[in-house]
Parts: C-alpha cells; structure tokens; sequence
C-alpha cells in the first residue's frame, strides 16, 4: 500500500468531505487547499494524480487523533519525517482508541488471523529484539475491518414536498375538493302542484281568453 491509498480507505470509511480533511490538517499545524485534497485522492493513473509523501499523511494521521480523541493541551506533535506501516497502524490504534484484544477481533472480523505476540511486536521499536515489520496485507486487511466496522455512510437528504407536488398527489389533482363528509345535499322542498320538469303552455300573446286545456271524455 501507498499513502494515498490509507487517505483515500480513510476518507471513505469516516466519509471526509473536502473540508473536512482540511480541518484535520489545520487541527495539526498543517495548511493545505482543496486542489491538494482532489489530487491526493486522484487514481493512480490519472494525470492530475500526485503522491502524499510521508510526512503529510504523518500530519494527516495527527490530525484525524486531534479529531477522535481530542487534542492535547501543548504543543502539536511533529510529523515523522518517515512513515511505515508500524506507525500508521499504531496512529490509527490511538485515534479509535482500540486494545489489542479489539484489534484482533476486528481482523477476524474480516477472516485474517493476527496473534497478540504478533501484533505487539509490531509496536515495538525497530531496534527491539522482538520488532516485526507491519506488511502490507496486515495493514490492508486491518483498514478493511475498519471501513466494516466504523463506515459513515452518507446520509440522503429529505425534502419536504412542495405545494406543487401535494397539488398533484394521487386523488388530489385539478378539481379536487377535500374529502367526501358522507352528509347527503338537501333535498328541495315539495310544493304541490310545482312539477320541475312539466313543459310550459304556449299563451298566444294576441288572445284575449285563457288557453283552455283539453279535457278527456269518459264512455258511458
């Protein structure tokens, strides 16, 4: 693994945004911009791509402690001027507060099998008898159980509905009025002799009698 590669698993597993990761170097004395930020976490191959060398992930792993455990009263730490997978291991187990035995259980978490001798020699200094080197997949495998048991993820945004869109819900488009009450429309009135739908008489305006209505002979 490269630098890039931790800052790019631990921008993703805390979920790190631009400003963010500048407040974590600010946190340690160290002043970046936002162009460093994208081009540190560019892909290999990609033209605007450029190495984080080894002492500003060192500020960078100072910071994220300042953000996890708070930091210090005193003077900032200075960053180590060459970094190894021993201290990025150790830096990450300080800034999430981890025992050895949680260690371990987050890396059998992700089905790689680490003992406690093993990982306390880690720990050691390189000139100690018992010091071994951190490998690559021991580190890898170790930011992996951290993404699985720390991952930020993102959180979606909830947007209140506009009135537009209430207008358009399901049963309440143009023309709708409210919720039926189930209370029956009055009915009119009866009046005897009134029949709505009867048709009207013609009256000839220049007649001087009454229109007679025609009656109906019974047979006898």
């Amino acid at each position: 693994m490269n630098n890039n590669d931790v800052l790019r698993r631990l921008r993703y597993t805390f979920n790190f945004n631009d400003k963010q990761m500048v407040a974590i170097f600010a946190s340690a004395e160290e002043s970046v911009n936002r162009e460093q930020i994208s081009q540190w976490l560019k892909k290999d191959n990609d033209s605007d791509f450029v190495a984080i060398n080894d002492s500003l992930l060192a500020t960078f792993l100072n910071g994220f402690i300042n953000e996890k455990r708070g930091k210090k009263p005193g003077p900032q730490i200075a960053p180590e001027k060459r970094l190894t997978n021993n201290i990025i291991l150790t830096k990450l187990k300080i800034a999430l507060n981890l025992q050895a035995e949680q260690i371990i259980a987050l890396l059998n978490d992700v089905d790689f099998r680490l003992s406690k001798p093993e990982l306390s020699a880690f720990s050691r200094k390189p000139d100690h008898k018992h010091y071994r080197e951190c490998k690559d997949q021991v580190l890898r495998n170790f930011l992996q159980a951290v993404d699985k048991q720390y991952h930020v993820a993102r959180t979606a945004k909830i947007t209140k509905p506009s009135d537009d869109s209430a207008k358009n819900a399901p049963g309440k488009g143009a023309g709708y009025q409210g919720k039926k009450t189930g209370k029956a429309k009055p009915k009119t009135p009866y009046v005897e002799g009134a029949r709505p739908n009867a048709s009207s008489i013609y009256v000839n305006p220049k007649s001087n009698s009454a229109p007679k209505r025609s009656q109906l002979k019974l047979n006898k």
